[in-house]
Order: C-alpha cells, then structure tokens, then sequence
C-alpha cells in the first residue's frame, strides 16, 4: 500500500495577545511580542491508501487544526508534511460562501479545484441529487441549517472524488438517513483504496466506521493504532476525566497550557 499523508515533527504555534496593539508589538520588536501556543506539538504520523483513520480527543486538542494543516487550509509553523494526492476537507460550511445559493457555491468550489465549465454542468446534477436540498438549492446558504450546510458540503465533496477525504464532525448533525447515505459513500471511497480521516465525538461512529484511530490529546500524539488498540485508552482516559472534580479539571487545564506555551524540542523519531 501506497503512503497518502506522512507528517514528521508538525508544529503549529500560534500568538496570544491581550489587546490588539500588542499585534503591532510583535511584528515591530525584534524577538516578537505575546505568548506562544502550540496548538499542535510534534505530530507524526503515516497514513497509507485505504486506511480509514478516526481522530480523537477532547475538545481544544488540536483536531481541526490539524484536519486545516492536512488539507492545505493552513501551513504548519514546523516540520514536514507530505502528501500524495487530491484532499477535500468536509466541515460545517467549510469553504461556502453564506451569500451565494447552493448552486452557485458548487460552481465557486469547483471552479476553485480546477473543473472546467463542461464539468462542473456534468458534476452539478450528481451533486445536487445527493445534497437532497430541494428547492433551497437556489436560496442564499445563509438561509441553511448546520444540517443543510453539511450536506451540501459533503455532496460536493465526495462528488469530486478526492483521493484523501477528511470529514470534520459533518455527520454531527442532520437526520439518520443522510448519515447512513454519507456512510454507505464512504464505504465506497474505502472500497476504492481513499485515504479517510473521521473527526467525531461519537466514539460509535468511529468504533463502526474506522479501522485505526490517531488520539490527540491537548496537541500532541498520545496514541496511533489500531481501533481494538487505542479507542479503549481514550475511553479509559476520558473515564477519568470525567471524574475528575471542577478544581482538578481545572489544575489539569492550567498544566496544560502552560506546557503548550513552552518552547518544545523535536523528536527524532
């Protein structure tokens, strides 16, 4: 099997300002102004031609950072990243245009990924037929639901046929029908050897749906492997942390951050 996405040492270091002029601080002094933070520490990682990956971690772990450093949206601060061919990012109104209607957005993110006008007339049926929008397929997306706003973004999505799809809690909202359609395509993609990345909550999605599991815990790597490996060590983990009293979350959280504000070496590994 082939590699898709191959990640060494990935870094993203964002500033955190108390006020907006401290941003003119830290582009004018010479060592730069405010407090780092890691959002993502380094993560490494391979992924390979039909794997179908599930990510997990709690909320602030760094998921949809990474998912936006995968699919081009935003470069890494570090490291290196390698991938291998077409990626299309699936979120909640990732990449539509709230003033455009539904058609129009189709032609804009077409457009956008190469499609000529022939194709993107040939495409635009399919696409239509699966974002089941109806009438609303003419009305400004601003008028969407969350619901109608994934649909349409996974409709468009998986109507390109991307070699690497990355789904960011999309199947989080709207009804059970459309969610066992978007599953019913994706086994399709898995069929035909895709590299999958499944972002979810729903540890029963991921248990159903994927073959391995990358756990992000507070921007780092805790766990890659297997499904039967890994999601048993974050079940455990949340357990605890579930337990755990409003102070020690809160102790946990402040332990946290102040690891993720600090100057970090990369692994060799």
């Amino acid at each position: 099997m082939s590699k898709t996405v191959v990640l060494h040492n990935v870094a993203k270091k964002y500033k955190m300002y108390n006020r907006t002029s401290e941003k003119l601080l830290d582009i004018f002094l010479p060592k730069g102004y405010g407090e780092d933070f890691y959002a993502l520490r380094n993560i490494t990682f391979e992924a390979e031609s039909g794997d179908v990956i599930g990510i997990v971690g709690v909320n602030g772990s760094g998921k949809s950072t990474l998912s936006n450093i995968i699919s081009g949206i935003i470069p890494p601060t570090s490291g290196t990243i390698e991938i291998n061919g077409e990626v299309a990012l699936i979120a909640i109104s990732s990449g539509l245009d709230n003033q455009l209607t539904g058609r129009e957005n189709i032609e804009l993110k077409c457009l956008m990924l190469g499609f000529n006008k022939k194709q993107i007339k040939e495409l635009e049926p399919e696409i239509i037929e699966f974002a089941e929008l109806g009438k609303f397929i003419d009305q400004p997306v601003k008028n969407y639901s969350s619901g109608m706003k994934s649909r349409l973004g996974f409709a468009i999505s998986v109507n390109i046929d991307p070699d690497i799809l990355i789904i960011d809690e999309a199947l989080s909202v709207g009804d059970k029908i459309f969610a066992d359609k978007c599953e019913a395509k994706m086994n399709e993609f898995k069929e035909k050897g895709k590299t999958i990345f499944f972002i979810s909550h729903s540890l029963k999605q991921i248990k159903t749906f994927c073959e391995k599991a990358l756990w992000i815990e507070y921007g780092e790597v805790r766990a890659y492997g297997t499904i039967e490996e890994v999601v048993p060590k974050y079940e455990k983990f949340l357990k605890s942390f579930k337990a755990m009293s409003d102070v020690e979350r809160k102790e946990y959280r402040e332990k946290v951050m102040k690891k993720r504000s600090t100057v970090f070496e990369p692994s060799e590994a």
